[in-house]
C-alpha cells in the first residue's frame, strides 16, 4: 500500500535494491555482482557518465556518521558504513581515524572471517534461488518481466538465465552493474577498509550476525516488495545513477537529515515490510550485543561498523541506546552542534 502518494516523491525514492547495496554486508553484495556477471551483459544497462551530477558539499568536508556511546567506564563508537566507496572517498576524516585508534577491538555486521570463508558464496547463492518450486516468471507481475526482458534483449541476454535468481538478486545484480561502471568497488566500502587495519593492528573482531541470518533476513521479504523494488529500477535505470550521486553525497557529508528522510523514511512507507525484517529487526537483535559491550566488567572500548541505514531514526542504533540512557554524543569536528 502506497501511503505516500506525491508521484515526485514516489519517483525519487530509490530503488530498494540501491538502498540493500549501500547498507548491507558486503558477502551479499558480492553474491549478486557475480549474479549479474553470469546473467546480465553489461550494455543492459546504460552508461552512467550522462547522468546530472549531485549536489553535492564540497569534496574537501567529509564528516562522519559517527556516534560516541558511553557508560561510566566503557565507550562503544558507532560509524555509518558505505559499503561501496572509490579511491579518492580516502583517506578517512580524522575522526574515524581517532576512533580507531581508541577502540580495543572492532565489531562489524559479519565477522571478517567468516566473509572470507569459502562456504559464504555457496550461502549467499542458496538464499538467491527459489526452493518452493517457484521461478522468476512466476513470482514477477508481467509488465515488470517484459521490461526485464527487454533490457536483457538489449544486452544481448535474456530473462530465462535468471529464472532461477530471487527478485532481489535480479535487482540487486543489476544495481551492483550500474555502481560498478560508476567506479564503486565493494572492495574499497568503508567496513572492507577498516576490517584490513585492524586485523594489520592486531585488533580483535567480531560480527553481530551470521552469513546465514543476513541473507535470511533478505529471502524472507514478499516477493510483492522484491518486486516493486525491480520494477522500480527497470522503468528508468539512470535514475539510480543519480540517486547513487546523491546518497554517497550525502553519506560524504555526514548529512543525517537527508539519509534519513530520503533513505530510511521512504523505504519504511513504501516497503514497510522490507523496513521492518532488513532494518528495524536487525537492529533490535544487535542491540543487546552492543549494549553488553558497554556494561562488560572488562574495561574496553568497541568501534562498531555498520551499514549507515541501522543508525538513524527511532528504530536506529544511535536513539535505542539514548533512549536506554546512556550519553550519546555525535563524533564531528565540523559538524554543527546537535
Amino acid at each position: 500500500m502506497h501511503l505516500n502518494k506525491d508521484p515526485a516523491l514516489i519517483i525519487r525514492r530509490p530503488p530498494l535494491a540501491l538502498v540493500l547495496a549501500i547498507t548491507f554486508a558486503i558477502p551479499m553484495a558480492n553474491a549478486a555482482q557475480s549474479a549479474s556477471t553470469a546473467t546480465a551483459k553489461p550494455t543492459s544497462t546504460p552508461a552512467p557518465t550522462t547522468a546530472p551530477a549531485a549536489a553535492a558539499a564540497p569534496e574537501s568536508i567529509k564528516r562522519p556518521l559517527l556516534w560516541k556511546v558511553s557508560d561510566v567506564d566503557n565507550s562503544v563508537y558507532l560509524l555509518g558504513s558505505f559499503h561501496l566507496l572509490k579511491p579518492d572517498d580516502y583517506p578517512l576524516p580524522v575522526e574515524v581515524d581517532r576512533a580507531f585508534d581508541d577502540a580495543e577491538s572492532l565489531m562489524f555486521e559479519v565477522d571478517p572471517i567468516e566473509m572470507k570463508a569459502p562456504e559464504t558464496m555457496a550461502i549467499a547463492t542458496k538464499y538467491m534461488a527459489y526452493e518452493d518450486g517457484k521461478s522468476l516468471s512466476k513470482v514477477l507481475p508481467k509488465p515488470t518481466l517484459e521490461k526485464l526482458d527487454k533490457m536483457m534483449a538489449a544486452g544481448g541476454g535474456s530473462v530465462q538465465a535468471m529464472e532461477q535468481s530471487e527478485p532481489w538478486a535480479v535487482s540487486l545484480g543489476l544495481i551492483m552493474g550500474v555502481t560498478q561502471a560508476m567506479g564503486f568497488k565493494a572492495e574499497l566500502g568503508l567496513d572492507r577498509n577498516l576490517m584490513e587495519r585492524a586485523a594489520k593492528a592486531g585488533k580483535p573482531t567480531a560480527g553481530l550476525e551470521t552469513v546465514d541470518a543476513q541473507l535470511r533476513a533478505l529471502d524472507s521479504v514478499p516477493y510483492g516488495e522484491q518486486a516493486t523494488g525491480l520494477d522500480e529500477f527497470l522503468d528508468d535505470p539512470m535514475k539510480a545513477t543519480e540517486q547513487m550521486k546523491d546518497m554517497h553525497a550525502w553519506w560524504l557529508a555526514g548529512d543525517t537529515a537527508k539519509l534519513d528522510s530520503e533513505m530510511r523514511v521512504e523505504m519504511a512507507t513504501k516497503t514497510p515490510v522490507s523496513y521492518k525484517l532488513l532494518n528495524a529487526d536487525r537492529n533490535n537483535a544487535w542491540l543487546p550485543q552492543v549494549e553488553k559491550r558497554l556494561t562488560g566488567s572488562i574495561k574496553d572500548d568497541t568501534l562498531v561498523v555498520v551499514g549507515s541505514l541501522h543508525l538513524l531514526g527511532q528504530d536506529g542504533l544511535v536513539e535505542k541506546l539514548r533512549t536506554k540512557g546512556y550519553k550519546v554524543e555525535r563524533i564531528c569536528d565540523t559538524c554543527e552542534v546537535e
